[in-house]
């Protein structure tokens, strides 16, 4: 049986080429049809170009299949087994631009502004119709494909999907697989890497390393402790916040220090601006980097078609490992954003979406139990839940008190700006998301 593996937002070239050519190098699913979706031509062009010299480096395996437009959406998971979502509604002009500028209108930095915050909250409203308009065709065409978001706001989008909609869905990231690695190389303890032992558990860019232990089974946290002073005191040190975490909660945590500034009411503070640099914080980090990516994509595009797609090694991307683990039956396990159906984190929200260990096999996810949290780690996490169920909330209802709830709650948020002027903020950029956001009432 032919596997078909649809993208939506194969314009998304790198990732698309990172994903599929992984699924290439797979001789479970070379020969798959690869059903390439997005809205914009020049962009899905560039990536059928891209991979199509890619399949034939590696062997001319499979068949790759391109879809314009939202009328040929259903044509493109008519029949797919796995559908990998990677939109970006809105893109980063206009969209991105407007989560950034009109916040700092009001004196509310940011940094990544895709996950949680303000930026986070507009960001999972504009998409998730969307995503709602793939469930309803997934489900007509496609109704037992697994569908593999890694959109952001991950916990958000996810959640949504899975308590409102009847597409299987898990939710990847790429953090948890290099979580407790740059932690260790941070400290200079790489010599601890081999054969070690983790558990890892939370939410979405806030799920905690719980346990990291040697291949003797020795807990590493002691040792630690005792090395992270010196790393906050470094000035040049970049991932300070995290660290900042294992001092004052016990625990590294999963993403990165410049997305977790922003999850908190702790370091962007207008009132003791000399926590930016304390910390190394990046304010404004995602519209440069997304700058950055546009220009290098231009370039590094210009330089495949002169001189050709070499190869491709598979990369860390859960993606293709799950398909391969569901097609054959061969066991994988990874950390996965599930709903927390049965608590599997016994101290967060059902209706949550959780980052637990999960075990891929034929059967698809199976999401692993993991009990209580410390409590100060549910505490936290909790602080990023209540705004995700308010934005899934307003995105089910429409009701712009959802939005202001989400808004007002949100840590940083609510830390630097009163009510009145976080309503008038949302108002603001609700109006000038314009038709990317559905009318509330």
């Amino acid at each position: 049986m032919t596997v078909k593996i649809a993208f939506m937002g194969a314009g998304s070239t790198v990732f698309a080429r990172n994903v599929i050519g992984d699924c290439m190098c797979s001789e479970a699913l070379r020969d798959s049809v690869f059903a390439l979706y997005d809205i914009d031509a020049a962009r899905l062009e560039e990536s059928r170009t891209i991979l199509e010299a890619m399949r034939s480096v590696l062997g001319g395996y499979g068949r790759i299949e391109c879809y314009l437009g939202v009328e040929n959406r259903r044509k493109a998971l008519a029949g797919a087994s796995f559908v990998v979502n990677a939109i970006q509604v809105g893109g980063y002009d206009p969209a991105t631009i407007i989560d950034f500028e009109i916040p700092k209108k009001y004196g509310l930095r940011q940094t990544i502004a895709d996950t949680l915050g303000i930026g986070g909250i507009m960001r999972a409203l504009r998409t998730i119709p969307v995503m709602e308009d793939f469930a309803g065709d997934m489900e007509e065409v496609c109704p037992d494909a697994l569908l593999l978001n890694y959109t952001n706001p991950m916990a958000m989008l996810s959640g949504y999907m899975q308590r409102y909609t009847g597409v299987k869905t898990v939710g990847l990231c790429h953090s948890v697989q290099v979580c407790s690695k740059d932690l260790l190389t941070f400290v200079g303890m790489e010599d601890r890497l081999e054969g070690r032992k983790e558990l890892i558990a939370g939410i979405n860019h806030m799920a905690w390393l719980l346990e990291i232990r040697d291949r003797d089974g020795n807990d590493l946290y002691p040792e630690i402790k005792s090395r992270i002073a010196a790393k906050i005191a470094d000035p040049e040190f970049k991932d300070k916040v995290r660290f900042d975490y294992i001092r004052n909660f016990g625990y590294y945590c999963t993403e990165s220090s410049e997305h977790n500034a922003e999850y908190n009411g702790f370091y962007i503070k207008s009132r003791y601006p000399e926590l930016i640099d304390r910390y190394n914080i990046p304010l404004d980090e995602y519209p440069r980097r997304c700058i950055n990516q546009i220009e290098s994509w231009k370039k590094e595009y210009a330089e495949l078609l002169e001189t050709g797609v070499k190869t491709h090694e598979r990369s860390r991307e859960y993606a293709s490992h799950i398909m391969e683990s569901v097609v054959t039956g061969t066991p994988y396990q990874i950390g996965g954003n599930v709903l927390n159906t049965g608590h599997l984190i016994s101290n967060l929200p059902e209706e949550a979406c959780v980052e637990v260990p999960c075990l891929v096999n034929g059967r698809g996810i199976n999401p692993c139990r993991v009990g209580a949290l410390p409590v100060v780690c549910a505490a936290m996490n909790m602080t990023n839940i209540n705004v995700q169920l308010l934005t899934i909330e307003a995105a089910r209802t429409h009701k712009l008190e959802h939005v202001y709830q989400a808004a007002m709650l949100d840590p940083h948020t609510g830390s630097e700006l009163d009510i009145d002027t976080i309503k008038k903020m949302v108002d603001e950029l609700i109006a000038a998301h314009g038709d990317y956001l559905p009318k509330f009432h």
